[in-house]
């Protein structure tokens, strides 16, 4: 199926997108409506909430995205969605509007894998060059896929409790920063030192895997324990020293993945992937020991969920089908 023009939808979450993509690599459009505010005073995200919000700003951002692209439904040569993984209400909200939408106007509809369209992001800056790595780091994912060709995905290590950005989440509840607590304990970061030395789990062995619930225990029972006896902790140092914890095992297993698969470019996707200090030392150590191979980091605006990474993808997926699939449904529990 040749296709050009793609309207794009991702409710996988908290994030309620519409974008308009051409030609898998230009961003016509991408609106964000953001529920952060919303789910702050749970300290994390109310799946009914998410799904209630879902339905209220869907049909206005997919409007939205026509409107700023300057495009018509009759314009437009695919729907893509986000089938999974995610929140199934969530999930289930932008299935049907997509289902809806290419019903009405006759068009194909286009199934994408969230984790999939977090890698296509990078899509959007410059070429994909394959052989690839990407490194996903998200709330919900902490995966290394080895991408042999477009369309062709191998998983060659991932999390084995804890994604690196759920570990994040709960640390920054223990420190009593605002949720999303990553942004925060990345800036808190930047301001202490790595002093208490958290432990750096499955670093030392030939895994490609990861675990953070350690880390995670580790650093409660440090703060607990020193409550307990009275004693303060330096909030910017706890910060800076679970932060260097978790960038320590990600670059470290990146680099030596790279290493024993030579590839053209590694990637870095998911939402975790805004963090300054990850994205500064990856970019150091790729520099120092991979010269020959090229780094690629989206910007922040692409590096949460969002449609426009979605319809990237969907140009790759779109070799998968070429009718309205109206029997779509959503899959929490996809993987690639």
């Amino acid at each position: 199926m040749t296709i050009k023009k793609v309207l794009a939808i991702e409710t996988s979450c908290d994030e309620t997108s519409a974008a308009v993509i051409e030609n898998g690599n230009h961003q016509l459009s991408n609106v964000v409506a953001s529920q952060i505010k919303s789910h702050q005073r749970f300290g994390g995200v109310v799946p009914e909430v998410a799904s209630r919000h879902h339905v209220e700003q869907m049909t206005l951002v997919m409007e939205e995205a026509l409107k700023q692209a300057g495009v018509s439904y009759e314009d437009l040569d695919a729907v893509a969605v986000t089938e999974g993984p995610g929140l199934v209400g969530a999930l289930l909200i932008g299935v049907n509007a997509a289902k809806a939408v290419a019903y009405a106007h006759q068009l194909p509809l286009i199934p994408v894998n969230h984790i999939i369209g977090h890698i296509y992001a990078n899509q959007l800056v410059q070429p994909l060059k394959f052989p690839l790595l990407a490194l996903v780091v998200s709330g919900g994912h902490t995966e290394l896929v080895y991408i042999e060709a477009p369309g062709h995905y191998e998983i060659i290590g991932e999390t084995r409790d804890d994604a690196a950005g759920e570990a994040y989440d709960k640390v920054g509840r223990v420190l009593g920063v605002p949720y999303p607590g990553g942004k925060h304990i990345d800036e808190m970061a930047h301001k202490g030192k790595d002093t208490y030395h958290f432990p750096r789990a499955m670093l030392q062995d030939e895994s490609n895997d990861f675990s953070f619930s350690g880390l995670k225990s580790s650093f409660i029972n440090t703060v607990h324990n020193a409550k307990q006896k009275g004693e303060k902790l330096d909030p910017n140092d706890l910060a800076a020293s679970f932060q260097a914890a978790v960038i320590e095992v990600l670059v470290k297993k990146t680099i030596r993945c790279a290493k024993e698969q030579p590839v053209k470019q590694i990637v870095l996707a998911g939402g975790v992937a805004a963090n300054k200090g990850l994205r500064t030392a990856l970019k150091e150590a790729v520099e120092q020991e991979l010269q020959d191979t090229e780094l690629l980091i989206p910007p922040l605006s692409l590096c949460g969920d969002n449609a426009a990474m979605i319809g990237a993808a969907a140009f790759v997926e779109s070799i998968k089908t070429d009718q309205i699939d109206l029997t779509l449904n959503a899959q929490p529990g996809l993987t690639i």
